[in-house]
């Protein structure tokens, strides 16, 4: 189920408006085609079941919207809203259109994996119970070269903190590539495990141009015994984001 915001062009009235929306999101096209008779459309078609006005704006609607559930691939977020949020913000009977509201049922978001893991692993891999963690982004986060880098991390992990992060904007510039990086900050989480005597971390940033530069990323990651690794899903993107999740 969804509900649209919806600001028709003038002359559109909103029950056409919020069926074209519907139509437009899921089996509908501009025109008339002849292998609509090779399916069953009824049983496809997103319906609008319902249209409500926008206190203090005579020219906005809620138009709300069911779908039918086959119409999204099963543990594909970027299915899902390349459908509800996708071509139909084009569509020419629209002058607005937003999407405010979106239900999901239980059985589609099953198919989900979400998340690896959660606070609960966290705290097992860090060895830390019973607080709250205590951590920090080392900064300057950009300019810093990656033995400097690396020695804010040894200070920070040694100075009482139970882990540090990457930023999101450090990846693998020019004054600090990513290997170099992971090198150094596994060096100082090290170093501070054996003089504090306590299990410390760092978050390896993953993020990447591509996904296979991020899957060698967090290989290596991986193969440097670092607890967790980040990425920047709204940036490199629900599918990056989702195969890293199965790789964790």
């Amino acid at each position: 189920l969804a509900a649209f915001r919806v600001t028709p062009q003038p002359g559109v009235p909103p029950e056409e408006a919020g069926a074209a929306v519907a139509a437009e999101s899921s089996t509908g096209t501009w025109t008339t085609v002849w292998t609509d008779g090779l399916t069953s459309l009824d049983r496809y078609k997103g319906r609008c079941y319902g249209i409500e006005p926008v206190a203090g704006e005579e020219s906005q609607f809620i138009a709300y919207v069911a779908y039918p559930l086959d119409l999204f691939e099963e543990g594909s977020v970027t299915n899902m809203f390349t459908s509800i949020v996708g071509n139909v913000f084009g569509f020419k009977a629209l002058r607005a259109l937003r999407l405010e509201d979106l239900r999901i049922p239980v059985a589609y978001v099953k198919t989900f994996q979400g998340p690896p893991h959660g606070i609960q692993v966290e705290r097992d891999k860090l060895n830390k119970y019973g607080r709250p963690l205590l951590g920090c982004t080392i900064k300057p986060k950009l300019g810093l070269s990656a033995k400097n880098y690396g020695r804010a991390v040894y200070e920070c992990l040694r100075g009482g903190l139970d882990f540090t992060k990457d930023d999101e904007n450090v990846n693998s510039q020019p004054f600090m590539r990513w290997r170099d990086r992971f090198v150094f900050c596994a060096e100082a989480l090290y170093k501070a495990q054996a003089e504090t005597g306590e299990i410390k971390g760092h978050y390896l940033n993953a993020t990447a141009g591509t996904c296979e530069e991020m899957m060698k990323r967090a290989v290596f990651a991986r193969e440097l015994g670092v607890p967790i690794v980040m990425h920047d899903y709204l940036t490199g993107g629900f599918t990056a984001n989702t195969t890293l999740a199965h790789y964790c």
